[in-house]
């Protein structure tokens, strides 16, 4: 990397939702093609880790969200490129639907899959973020919300 460009590694979130052995996942668009992802985006400015948790969960599945814990924090150059990502995984409570409600554009849909569907899947998961972060959560790793200090501008 060049003295003269910045680096700018992305902040996202995602959320690791778990309901009688099934993760909620979302079908979206990419530009390797259709790949799945836990519901997950892009920290925006001003936003709180978990506020853009709950936000993007509701923009890509139509259900309210409820961070309870943080899974993890994940580090991840994508290979051949120049992104890398920084990602707040939080596991939490899926709560109303708001039914009719657009999903963001690329999301096809929502879906809750099984042990043996989320097998069937792995070679379409968008990043080795997605697996890493079931693999954590199956572990039990929970850490408290409060070890991330949001401070508001003043």
């Amino acid at each position: 990397m060049g003295a003269d460009r910045a680096w700018n590694p992305h902040v996202t979130v995602a959320a690791v939702v778990e309901r009688d052995g099934r993760f909620l996942l979302v079908e979206e668009e990419t530009t390797e093609g259709l790949r799945f992802n836990q519901p997950a985006g892009h920290l925006e400015e001003g936003e709180s880790l978990v506020a853009a948790c709950v936000r993007e969960t509701l923009e890509e599945t139509a259900h309210e969200f409820t961070p309870t814990a943080l899974v993890g924090v994940y580090h991840w150059r994508k290979p051949g490129s120049d992104l890398t990502y920084v990602r707040f995984a939080f596991a939490g409570e899926i709560g109303r639907e708001h039914p009719g409600r657009t999903l963001d554009e690329g999301i096809l849909r929502a879906s809750w899959l099984d042990e043996a569907e989320l097998a069937a899947a792995r070679g379409r998961f968008r990043s080795p973020l997605v697996q890493a972060c079931i693999d954590d959560y199956r572990a039990g790793k929970r850490y408290p919300l409060e070890l991330i200090r949001h401070f508001e501008e003043r």
